[in-house]
């Protein structure tokens, strides 16, 4: 054995050795309520980002600091099987290489917008085509896993889901990995989409049970679909289209054509939620497809774009759907985190979901039978619908398209919020969310009734803002409660409330905030950059650490 094959064996000797106190996470843990750690995308299946954790807190935050800081650096090192960040004692450390390209494409996409798993003493970080596992307490690095890609959109990763001892991640060239949470050892990658239909694949995925769910996006006239993957065996259990396939498909009555609705779009970009009393799992579908020329779609509402869908996970089937974007015309896709409440609607237990939608409204429904329950407008210009619908949507107005003249339409494209996970407190009842209140001149470009492909066919000419907020909705009526104001776009990696009586957020002017979960009072802030993940908590040691990520750079925070 030479001395460097000798030098990484020891190493990845000491890695699993660290991790050989870890014991794997099983699927029934996953359905227990978020404690000491944080191991899937929102924490937990709910899509709350709520902490029961409660050592930080407004009595206590303002003592606060900074524990550790790693910047991650992605892509393949040089040569001789090690990692480009540091071990314990200082090496390299050790380095797993995957993928199908030739490991020459630079695609970019540097930035952590992923939501970091922390599972007993260890994170799980991602960015495009990497993968790190580092240490909780001071931030060293463990492993680097690199895949070498083939191309595709690296517009970011939203991170991975932990299995037993198995982690899972996408890749923008559109495949599953599956690493060993020890090692980052790969033990099997499966297609998730064609590379060569403009696919391109963001999402973390989620496991419930032994099913590994699996979405992904792109802005070309394809279908959207979300998958079913065994954990063990990467074997494809289903696959269920969100746009309608064929004849007598549900929904094609809201299309011009079965060829326009197949290539319709309603991409799955973000991770669910998922109820285990009903098994069904939660989640928002992207916009139509062409998104802005409507008259090869024709004028019906375009099912199931825009919308809420709930699927058996068992058998990927559609039990019920909510559309919040009818016809949509903007980009209003509904993307978004839907959140599962236990509540009281009119003075009656429910068992709800909430979700705060791209297009300035906000829903309540009913979680086991999507009837809609409370519809309204929390961006405040929001001026792109005309009304409700009888189904209790938002009915678009014709007379906000783009035009060859323009039309002024809020909010913006980028919508009044995006795909930044909210989060809600049982403790205050409300729902936390960015409001974006922007305005933007919509022109028509290409008048061809046919309607260009993706997003073509438009210019969209910014023109200003009515100002950003920090906004709390009660979810039983859908009124806003308060706003907090923010200077900069604010909000830009997401949300984390706590049993503390905190709310964690990016201000969009380099500040990391803690707000007083009630009425929004900034009570604590540190200036480390403009944040690009979403925040999250865990304990170790009988200590609650705070965590969130600027551009390539990881920061973690601890009571002093």
């Amino acid at each position: 054995m030479t001395k460097n094959l000798a030098y990484a064996a020891l190493l990845l000797a000491a890695a699993s050795s660290c991790f050989g106190q870890i014991r794997p996470v099983p699927p029934e843990e996953l359905l227990k309520p978020l404690g000491a750690n944080w191991p899937t995308y929102n924490g937990d299946y709910s899509g709350r980002r709520f902490s029961s954790l409660k050592a930080v807190n407004t009595q206590t935050v303002k003592n606060l600091s900074l524990a550790w800081s790693i910047k991650m650096t992605p892509g393949m090192p040089q040569a001789g099987g090690f990692g480009r960040g540091r071990g314990p004692a200082g090496p390299p450390v050790p380095l797993m290489v995957g993928g199908e390209g030739p490991g020459d494409i630079n695609a970019g996409g540097g930035t952590i917008k992923a939501s970091i798993l922390a599972v007993a003493g260890i994170l799980y970080v991602t960015m495009p085509d990497n993968a790190w596992a580092v240490y909780s307490r001071d931030g060293r690095e463990l492993w680097h896993y690199f895949w070498k890609t083939r191309g595709g959109t690296h517009i970011g990763n939203r991170g991975m889901a932990i299995w037993k001892d198995r982690l899972y991640m996408e890749t923008p060239d559109n495949y599953l990995v599956c690493l060993e949470a020890k090692t980052g050892k790969e033990l099997w990658h499966k297609t998730i989409a064609d590379l060569d239909q403009g696919y391109f694949s963001t999402p973390a995925p989620i496991v419930v049970g032994n099913h590994v769910l699996v979405g992904t996006g792109n802005d070309i006239d394809s279908p959207g679909f979300l998958l079913s993957f065994h954990a063990e065996t990467g074997e494809l259990e289903w696959k269920h289209y969100t746009v309608p396939m064929k004849k007598g498909d549900p929904g094609l009555d809201t299309w011009a054509s079965l060829d326009a609705a197949r290539h319709g779009g309603a991409q799955t970009w973000i991770p669910g939620a998922y109820d285990p009393e009903t098994k069904l799992y939660i989640i928002g579908t992207g916009n139509p497809t062409p998104a802005y020329m409507t008259g090869k779609r024709g004028e019906g509402d375009n099912l199931f774009t825009c919308s809420l869908v709930a699927i058996n996970v068992d058998t990927g089937k559609m039990a019920w759907y909510f559309q919040t974007s009818p016809h949509d015309t903007h980009d209003y896709d509904s993307a978004q985190t839907p959140v599962l409440v236990d509540g009281v609607i009119d003075g009656k237990p429910r068992k709800l979901v909430v979700t705060a939608a791209r297009n300035g409204y906000f829903f309540t429904l009913d979680r086991v039978t999507g009837e809609r329950l409370v519809t309204t407008k929390y961006g405040q210009y929001t001026n792109w619908a005309k009304g409700l619908n009888k189904f209790g949507g938002p009915e678009h107005d014709p007379m906000k398209d783009p035009t060859v003249g323009g039309a002024i339409v809020s909010p913006t494209s980028d919508g009044t919020v995006n795909w930044q996970p909210p989060a809600f407190s049982p403790d205050t009842g409300l729902f936390y969310v960015p409001e974006g209140n922007g305005f933007s001149l919509f022109y028509l470009t290409d008048v061809d009734p046919r309607g260009s492909m993706g997003l073509g066919g438009k210019e969209e000419v910014p023109l200003g803002t009515a100002g950003n907020y920090l906004s709390a909705i009660d979810y039983k009526t859908g009124k806003v409660v308060w706003r907090h104001k923010w200077y900069g776009n604010g909000g830009s990696g997401g949300l984390l409330t706590t049993a503390g009586g905190l709310l964690f957020a990016g201000d969009g002017m380099g500040n990391f905030v803690a707000h007083d979960a009630r009425n929004g009072k900034p009570l604590w802030h540190t200036r480390i950059g403009n944040i690009s993940s979403a925040p999250s908590t865990y304990l170790l040691d009988g200590h609650q650490y705070v965590i969130a990520a600027t551009g390539d750079t990881l920061w973690a925070f601890v009571l002093n």
